[in-house]
């Protein structure tokens, strides 16, 4: 049984002006010890799908789902007791996420006491162990410092320790290497992979970046317009994409482009997240589409564990 399996969710947040479809429709299957990526441009409902499963959707906010389950308990009833107890988050912006004006120290302790109940020495003790985990040199002078004194990365890790001190064994990694240099995130997307390896964790890799999902994915979700369009084992999507939103993705890259040629786009814009979608909302964008796609909701097709929605017959995709 999946650890996190969602089917068919939808977040609608009422406004004055119409509902805002935040997801539309989104499918997750994330097996135990799996780093699945959800990827896709902003706006496509990759972080409020992460939000969705943590509780902390806007207030007033509509979730629907045919199943939104995390290890067998429904989240549209027990996210908030999950969240912290089973389920944490690591933001894209650690600097925002730690308070300037208390020591690593106190942060990490303020976590660790709100979830178990152990001696301040334990609670030490364990602060030091989490942040040498995270690979940090000297966690012992880290935990003296304050926010400002540590580097990005720094920073990060010790983001990650907070998610770890909770005892969550499902991370949701929203976006964590954007704020970061390019070797940098790939350290910290290092010490992910090793986190699960060593602790046996689960995470969701939220990101708008394929080469994130390249590097540090099992498996991954593309999402456009709030609706999954494509999932499968990376490797999968990698080399053989079916959808063509994903190929326009892999397109896009700049590893793709000979050097000194012009870098391919993806033409148009997401379909605003007020309006009705009829048929396939990459039709306006789509290179191969045809007047089917504007008018009937593209089917699912299958080749072993990846699968995606295109009227396209699999021998074009």
């Amino acid at each position: 049984m999946a650890l996190l399996d969602v089917r068919n969710l939808s977040v609608s947040i009422p406004t004055p002006d119409g509902d805002v479809h935040a997801v539309r429709s989104v499918d997750l299957q994330i097996e135990r010890g799996q780093i699945h990526g959800v990827i896709g441009e902003s706006g496509c409902g990759k972080t409020m799908t992460g939000m969705a499963a943590l509780g902390l959707v806007p207030k007033g906010a509509r979730i629907a789902a045919d199943r939104f389950h995390f290890d067998g308990e429904d989240l549209r009833e027990n996210a908030r007791g999950l969240r912290g107890r089973r389920i944490g988050l690591i933001s894209q912006d650690p600097a925002a996420a730690l308070n300037p004006v208390l020591s690593i120290a106190r942060q990490l302790d303020d976590v660790i006491r709100a979830h178990r109940d152990l001696p301040r020495s334990v609670r030490q003790a364990e602060a030091t162990a989490l942040l040498a985990a995270t690979g940090l040199p000297d966690p012992e002078k880290v935990l003296k410092s304050y926010p400002h004194q540590l580097s990005g990365g720094m920073q990060q890790r010790v983001v990650i320790a907070q998610a770890l001190a909770t005892g969550s064994d499902f991370l949701i990694a929203d976006e964590p290497t954007t704020a970061l240099d390019v070797s940098v995130g790939a350290q910290v997307l290092a010490l992910l992979r090793k986190l699960v390896n060593e602790r046996g964790l689960t995470v969701l890799m939220i990101t708008h970046d394929m080469d994130v999902i390249a590097e540090a994915c099992d498996r991954a979700t593309v999402l456009y317009a709030g609706r999954s369009v494509e999932t499968g084992p990376v490797g999968a999507i990698l080399r053989h994409p079916a959808h063509p939103y994903t190929r326009a993705l892999l397109s896009a890259l700049p590893d793709a482009a000979p050097h000194g040629a012009r870098l391919a786009a993806i033409e148009g814009s997401i379909p605003p997240p007020r309006s009705a979608i009829v048929g396939c909302a990459f039709a306006p964008r789509c290179p191969q589409a045809m007047p089917v796609c504007s008018a009937t909701a593209p089917p699912g097709s299958r080749r072993d564990t990846h699968h995606w929605l295109c009227h396209l017959p699999e021998d074009a995709a």
